[in-house]
């Protein structure tokens, strides 16, 4: 029989593992751009961590423990993805409760900032979206992904310089028209 706090403990954990759904998700469909196949990563990532806490040893590397599942599943799915024929990130709606001509300008955005995203090598979308997306120090990001810190800083280097590249005309066109980019979580 476990002792009462560890049943407490372990409880509190499966709350937390079953309320990452939407921040996963949001990993997910950043390192996939496929909703499908992100939804699949996050429920597998859930099931493996469910099924699994008892095997954590530090309560306080919950979040970087199951982003180390969902990238190994990520593994996976690269392996599959090679297979089919990549999404189309147009297809997607983006949904607003602002005006039509702000969800305009908002979808514009998301769009843009999504499609710049895909366009990333997978080890630089992985990084960008752990540090940047759900905030994770570089050793965490190295911990998760299992590579040296120096690998991360040198992938998240590049990849901002090519977002920044790559959604230079769209933020000197929202300035001029005064709008803004700002980040989309």
């Amino acid at each position: 029989m476990e002792p009462l706090g560890a049943f407490c403990t372990a409880h509190m954990l499966r709350k937390r593992i079953a309320a990452s759904r939407d921040r996963l998700f949001r990993v997910a469909l950043a390192w996939s751009s496929d909703p499908m196949c992100a939804d699949d990563l996050v429920q597998d990532t859930l099931e493996v961590a469910l099924d699994k806490v008892h095997q954590l040893r530090d309560p306080d590397r919950l979040y970087a423990w199951m982003y180390s599942i969902m990238h190994n599943g990520w593994r996976h799915c690269l392996v599959q993805r090679q297979r089919r024929p990549e999404c189309d990130l147009d297809s997607y709606p983006v949904l607003s409760d602002s005006n039509p001509e702000q969800a305009s300008e908002r979808e514009s955005a998301v769009v843009r900032v999504r499609r710049a995203i895909a366009r990333l090598p997978v080890g630089q979308r992985e990084v960008v979206t752990l540090v940047d997306l759900e905030g994770f120090t570089y050793q965490e990001v190295a911990d998760i992904l299992d590579i040296p810190i120096g690998t991360v800083m040198s992938r998240l280097s590049r990849a901002r310089g090519f977002l920044q590249s790559a959604l230079r005309s769209f933020y000197d066109d929202g300035v001029r028209n005064g709008t803004s980019l700002r980040r989309v979580k």
